[in-house]
């Protein structure tokens, strides 16, 4: 069985161990739904799945909320976990999940068992299927199944952060943008009308585009458009007619999705080309002013950043809830071969949140 107690950096080796990639976090789910009912006091527990919940009732004036996937991406011939001290990086464990994110799920496992007097009532949320589709991420069946399981003061996401509070995410939007031409022979290129060429206007505003970054509770966002993918061509000796380009746009969480879309369409706006959106997913705002997160920000002397990329902190933020991401790692690791985390992370982000759990 899982050892909550033992050293969070075990834990976290422990982990890393039980192979989990996503649709298969049985095994996991089911060590540490056996773990938290053996070693904990005074909580609630209750499988969604292949999700573990666990939540407090100690009546306390506020709840936080600490959630962390189980799954990862695929193995690449980085298990079992191995432990290294070089020079160059000092103490480090490395294997897939090390950073994202079984070090921080083993640091809200640890504190779990170990916490004697929170001084805020709890909910752990440890959940499935977070690494492929939105459609079959956990955290999302649980909101439409469990809703109340979501209620708190502040949500904290144990998503590698190299132990800064990362608030907030960017929202993300993806637009296809289709040229239509017509095809001839190659060697008779003034009968066709080239669809590919067409898009050298999309690539050239692409170019010259100018991102936007903003200042939002002492978080700078940066926004990105992206060219992420190019469609097109017949054969070597036909003028193609059809013609696309994938775009993805990274925007500040003060926009909606449909400003970011209509941003989108006025960048490209007077081209002769079709626009379709085919993903979008809001981002979150940082939300430090809330008594609970600003809280969390003096625990940790200020050390606040803005988060890049999408989280599951948007899920929070969209129920009005402050959610901040704060775990080991250096994102920048994730999903590598050579995943790896400083062990002393583990055991700084441990500590800060036991004092802050505890005051």
């Amino acid at each position: 069985m899982l050892d909550l107690r033992s050293d969070p950096i075990a834990l976290t080796a422990a982990l890393v161990d039980i192979p989990s990639e996503s649709r298969h976090e049985a095994r996991i789910a089911d060590e540490v739904e056996a773990a938290l009912r053996a070693q904990t006091s005074g909580f609630e527990i209750i499988r969604d799945g292949d999700a573990v919940l666990a939540r407090t009732n100690l009546g306390r004036p506020t709840r936080v909320l600490l959630a962390g996937h189980l799954d990862t991406v695929p193995v690449a011939g980085n298990l079992p976990s191995r432990r290294t001290t070089t020079s160059d990086e000092g103490d480090v464990l490395h294997g897939c999940g090390t950073v994202d994110m079984k070090s921080g799920v083993a640091a809200f496992l640890h504190l779990a068992a170990t916490l004697t007097e929170p001084a805020h009532d709890l909910t752990c949320v440890f959940y499935d299927c977070e690494e492929i589709e939105a459609a079959a991420n956990g955290l999302g069946r649980i909101e439409r199944n469990l809703p109340d399981w979501l209620a708190a003061d502040l949500a904290i996401l144990g998503e590698p952060t190299g132990g800064y509070i990362e608030a907030g995410c960017q929202g993300t939007l993806r637009v296809v943008i289709s040229a239509a031409g017509t095809r001839a022979h190659s060697a008779r290129s003034w009968l066709g009308d080239n669809a590919i060429h067409k898009l050298g206007a999309v690539l050239n505003r692409l170019a010259a585009y100018q991102p936007r970054s903003i200042d939002i509770d002492g978080c700078v966002y940066r926004e990105g458009l992206s060219a992420v993918r190019i469609d097109g061509g017949v054969a070597g000796n036909v003028i193609p007619d059809a013609a696309s380009v994938t775009v993805n746009f990274r925007f500040a969480p003060d926009r909606t999705p449909h400003e970011a879309l209509i941003h989108v369409q006025e960048v490209f706006d007077g081209l002769h080309v079709a626009i379709e959106q085919t993903d979008s997913a809001a981002g979150a705002l940082p939300g430090l002013t809330a008594p609970a997160a600003a809280a969390l920000v003096a625990a940790a002397d200020g050390q606040v950043r803005a988060k890049y990329g999408w989280t599951d902190v948007s899920r929070f933020a969209a129920r009005g809830i402050p959610a901040v991401n704060y775990g080991p790692g250096d994102p920048n690791l994730a999903h590598k071969v050579d995943e790896r985390v400083p062990v002393e992370q583990i055991t700084r982000v441990t500590e800060l949140l036991r004092g802050f759990l505890s005051s």
